[in-house]
C-alpha cells in the first residue's frame, strides 16, 4: 500500500507540472538589443521590425514599455522583433535613422518603414503601429 501511494504522489506531481508547461503562454515577439546588423538582418529577411528608442529615465518611454509588452502578449505579434535602442548610449545609431528625441517608436514591415510615433503613450496609437507592421 505505502508503494503505492508513494507512486499515486509522483503521478499527481506529474500531472501538475505537465499541467502548469501546458498552459505556459506562448513566446510573444522577440526582443533584443538594437544594432543596425540585426536590424538589417531581420529586415533582409522581410520579417516584421520595431525599433523602440528609450531612455532609462524616461516616463514616456515606461509608459510605451508597458503598453507594448501587454499588446505583443497576443500571439499575432509572435513574429515581431523588437529592437530597443539606447538613447543615452546609442546617439550616433538613432540619429542615423532620423529620430530626434527618446520615446520614439518606428515600424518596419521588411525594409520599409510602415509607420513613427514620438513621444506618445495613446495605446490605440501604439497597437495601430504595431499592427500595420505585422500584417
Amino acid at each position: 500500500m505505502q508503494i503505492s501511494l508513494k507512486f499515486s504522489a509522483a503521478l499527481q506531481m506529474a500531472l501538475i507540472i505537465a499541467a502548469a508547461v501546458s498552459v505556459a503562454p506562448a513566446q510573444a515577439a522577440i526582443e533584443a538589443p538594437y544594432s543596425a546588423a540585426a536590424v538589417a538582418a531581420a529586415q533582409a529577411r522581410g520579417e516584421p521590425v520595431l525599433v523602440d528608442v528609450a531612455a532609462w529615465w524616461c516616463p514616456v518611454c515606461t509608459s510605451q514599455h508597458s503598453t507594448i509588452k501587454k499588446l505583443v502578449a497576443d500571439k499575432r505579434f509572435d513574429k515581431l522583433h523588437i529592437f530597443k535602442l539606447n538613447y543615452d548610449t546609442q546617439k550616433l545609431d538613432w540619429q542615423a535613422l532620423g529620430v530626434h528625441r527618446q520615446a520614439t517608436l518606428i515600424g518596419y514591415k521588411g525594409k520599409q518603414e510602415v509607420g513613427r510615433i514620438e513621444f506618445q503613450t495613446d495605446a490605440d496609437l501604439i497597437q495601430k503601429l504595431l499592427t500595420s507592421t505585422v500584417s
